[in-house]
C-alpha cells in the first residue's frame, strides 16, 4: 500500500475508536459476538500499518487490543453465568491469544475446553483430505474440460454447446439470473431443462436438464454432462464451499468448469489429486481493448457507454444526474432483483436507455453490447475494508466492452489520472488463487456432546493437513446461532436454519428471521405469514422482495403449506415497482 493511501486508512482506524468504544460499553450482551468479530477485523486491518512508523500507532493499536479484551471478559462471564462455569479470562488467553485474536472467544473456549472423545471424533468424521468425503464420486473416472481465459470470449458459451448433447445434464451458475437465462436458452432451443434456484423451482415434464444456483446441486444424482460456471469464486470466503463441493463431488463423468485463468493452479492440484482426467483450454479476446489516454467527463457519456461505481448510492446519483441532462440511463447494483435486472438490461440491448450505470455485478453476468466501460474509482469496500481494484476485476469489469459485430473494439476510460492504473492492471498476471474454501458437512451432526455452535467453531479451527484448502468464514452462521439459541431448538432444525440464505447484516431481516423462527417451532404453526410492505421507497421493496424470498425459502426447507402462486406473482409486481421508480429516475 502507497504511504499516503495507508496514512489516509490509518487515520480512519484511528477516528473510529472512540465511536466503536461507546457502542460496545453500551451493548448487551447479546450483541457482543458481532461487535466481537468487528473489532477482531479492525486489529488486522491496523496490523498492515505496524512497519509505517506512524507515530500514534501503538496507542492506538493497543487500544483496540484493550476493547477486545473488554468483549471477551464481557463474553466470557456471560458464558459463566449461562453455563454453570467458573473459566477464568487470563488462565483461557495464556498461550492462546492468538487464537483468540484470530477466531474470537468461543472458538478458544471450544478447541481448549472438550473431551478428549469429542476431539477423536472429529478427527473421524472429518478425514484430513476434503475428497475423502465423497466416496460415491471418488468410484468415477471423471473427465474435466477447463475453459479459462478473460471475459466475453465464448467460455461458457463453448460449454453449454457440449451441455445440450447430454441425455443428463446440469448447469451451475452463481447467479440465479444466469440461471434464469440458461434454462430459458436450453428450453428455446429443445432441451428440457428445469429450473432450480434458492427463489424458485420450475419443473418441467420429461426434463433432462438442470439450470441451477451452484448452492443447489444435487451430489445424489448422476449426471453426464455438467458445467460448472465462475469457478475463481472458489476462493469466496462466504460462498466458496459451493464451487468445491461440486468439483470435488459431482457424481458426473464430464464436467466443464469456465472462469478466470488464475484459478488454473488450485484446479489441477484438486483434480490431480482426485486421480481425475483433465484438459485446459485457454482462451483469448478476439476483440481487443484500448485503454484511453484522456480522462473522461461526464459530458463526454456516448451510447453504449457502462460507467461502473462501487456503491448502490452513486449508481442512483449518477444516473438521475444523466437523466436531468435527459440521457436515459439502465440501472444495474447488487441488490437488485434478477426480474428488475432483466428488465433495465433489455432496456439498454433495446436502446430504449443510452448508457448503462453499474456497480461491478456487471462483471459476472449476461454479456451486453457494451461500447466503452468507464471506471469511476479505482478502489471499492470489499465488506473488511476499503482497497484497490485487483487485477482480475479490472480485468472481468473490463472485459465487458466490445461485441463481436457490434462494437469491434472495446475501450476503458477512468476518471482522474488512473489510465496509468488501469493499464497496468489490464496487463499485469492475476495472483493465483492458492487455496479452495471448504465448509463443514452434515456429519458435524453425528458429533454428540456439543452444542452446534461449539462444534462449529471447533471445526474451524481444526488445521487443514492440505495447504490449498481454507476454512469458510463461519460468523454469519455464529451471529444466527447465537440469535436463536435461547428458542432451545434441536440441532438439526438448528442446522437446517443455516442454509436459509439472507443477508444477516440487515437488521430487519434478521426479524423477519427470528419471526418465522418463532412461528414455526414456538407457535408450532404449519404455515407462515406472508411478509407486507407498508411503504413504497425503493429501499423498502428491496427488502421487501427479499422477504419474500425468505418466506419461500423457509417454507420449502421445512415442508410447510404455502401460496407459490402469490409469491412469483408478488415478485414480478415488486420488481415492476422496483423498475417504475427506476425508470422515473
Amino acid at each position: 500500500m502507497k504511504k499516503n493511501g495507508a496514512q489516509r486508512e490509518f487515520k480512519k482506524l484511528k477516528s473510529q475508536i472512540n465511536q466503536i468504544e461507546e457502542i460496545v460499553y453500551h451493548s448487551k450482551p447479546g450483541a457482543l459476538i458481532e461487535h466481537e468479530a468487528a473489532v477482531r477485523k479492525k486489529l488486522r486491518e491496523l496490523k498492515e500499518f505496524e512497519k509505517e512508523g506512524f507515530r500514534d500507532f501503538e496507542d492506538i493499536f493497543n487500544r483496540y487490543k484493550e476493547l477486545l479484551d473488554e468483549i471477551g471478559k464481557r463474553m466470557l462471564q456471560n458464558y459463566n453465568q449461562k453455563n454453570g462455569t467458573s473459566f477464568d479470562f487470563y488462565e483461557i488467553l495464556e498461550e492462546n491469544y492468538n487464537a483468540f485474536y484470530n477466531s474470537g472467544l468461543m472458538t478458544v473456549l471450544t478447541k481448549h475446553h472438550i473431551p478428549k472423545l469429542i476431539a477423536k471424533e472429529f478427527e473421524e468424521k472429518f478425514p484430513d483430505n476434503p475428497k475423502d468425503e465423497y466416496l460415491e464420486a471418488r468410484r468415477l473416472k471423471r473427465k474435466f474440460i477447463i475453459h479459462l481465459g478473460d471475459t466475453n470470449t465464448g467460455k461458457t458459451h463453448n460449454a453449454i454447446e457440449r451441455l445440450k448433447t447430454a441425455r443428463k445434464g446440469v448447469y451451475l451458475s452463481p447467479l440465479r439470473i444466469l440461471a434464469l437465462e440458461n434454462f430459458e436458452k436450453l428450453n428455446s432451443e429443445g432441451v428440457i431443462c428445469d429450473l432450480l434456484t434458492g427463489e424458485e423451482e420450475i419443473l418441467k415434464p420429461n426434463s433432462t436438464h438442470t439450470s441451477s444456483t451452484i448452492e443447489k446441486v444435487n451430489l445424489k444424482e448422476h449426471y453426464d454432462i455438467a458445467v460448472i460456471d465462475e469457478i475463481q469464486m472458489i476462493s469466496d470466503y462466504q460462498r466458496g464451499i459451493a464451487w468445491s463441493k461440486a468439483v470435488l463431488g459431482l457424481k458426473c463423468d464430464e464436467i466443464h468448469i469456465c472462469g478466470a485463468l488464475n484459478a488454473k493452479g488450485i484446479l489441477e492440484k484438486m483434480i490431480k489429486d482426485c486421480e481425475d482426467d483433465y484438459e485446459i483450454k485457454e482462451y483469448k479476446r478476439s476483440i481487443p481493448l484500448e485503454v484511453e489516454e484522456k480522462s473522461f467527463n461526464y459530458k463526454d457519456i456516448k451510447e453504449g457507454d457502462a460507467v461502473v461505481v462501487f456503491s448502490k448510492k452513486r449508481v442512483l446519483e449518477i444516473a438521475q444526474s444523466y437523466s436531468a441532462k435527459g440521457i436515459k440511463a439502465s440501472i444495474i447494483y447488487g441488490d437488485l432483483p434478477p426480474e428488475v435486472r432483466k428488465l433495465q438490461y433489455q432496456d439498454f440491448i433495446n436502446k430504449k436507455t443510452k448508457v448503462l450505470v453499474t456497480t461491478d455485478a456487471i462483471g459476472m453476468g449476461v454479456n451486453l453490447p457494451i461500447r466503452r466501460i468507464i471506471f469511476v474509482n479505482i478502489k471499492k469496500f470489499d465488506g473488511d475494508k476499503i482497497r484497490e481494484l485487483t487485477s482480475q476485476e479490472v480485468k472481468q469489469i473490463s472485459g465487458r466492452a466490445g461485441r463481436i459485430g457490434i462494437y469491434d473494439v472495446g475501450y476503458v476510460a477512468s476518471i482522474g489520472d488512473t489510465q496509468d492504473f488501469i493499464k497496468d492492471k489490464l496487463e499485469a498476471s492475476d495472483k493465483s488463487i492458492e487455496r479452495a474454501v471448504i465448509g463443514p458437512s452434515e456429519a458435524i451432526l453425528r458429533i454428540k456432546g456439543l452444542p452446534l455452535n461449539e462444534k462449529l467453531a471447533l471445526w474451524s479451527t481444526r488445521e487443514e493437513k492440505l495447504d490449498y484448502y481454507t476454512k469458510m468464514d463461519i460468523s454469519e452462521y455464529m451471529i444466527i446461532l447465537d440469535r436463536i439459541k435461547k428458542y432451545k431448538l434441536t440441532e438439526g432444525i438448528e442446522w437446517d436454519l443455516l442454509k436459509v440464505p439472507f443477508d444477516v447484516a440487515k437488521e430487519e431481516l434478521m426479524d423477519a428471521f427470528s419471526s418465522y423462527v418463532v412461528q414455526i417451532f414456538i407457535n408450532k404453526q404449519e404455515s407462515i405469514f406472508k411478509p407486507e410492505c407498508f411503504r413504497g421507497s425503493l429501499d423498502d421493496l428491496e427488502t421487501y422482495y427479499q422477504k419474500i424470498n425468505m418466506y419461500y425459502s423457509f417454507s420449502k426447507i421445512f415442508n410447510l403449506e404455502f401460496d407459490v402462486d402469490w409469491v412469483y406473482s408478488e415478485r414480478i409486481k415488486v420488481s415492476e415497482d422496483i423498475n417504475d421508480i427506476l425508470i422515473r429516475m
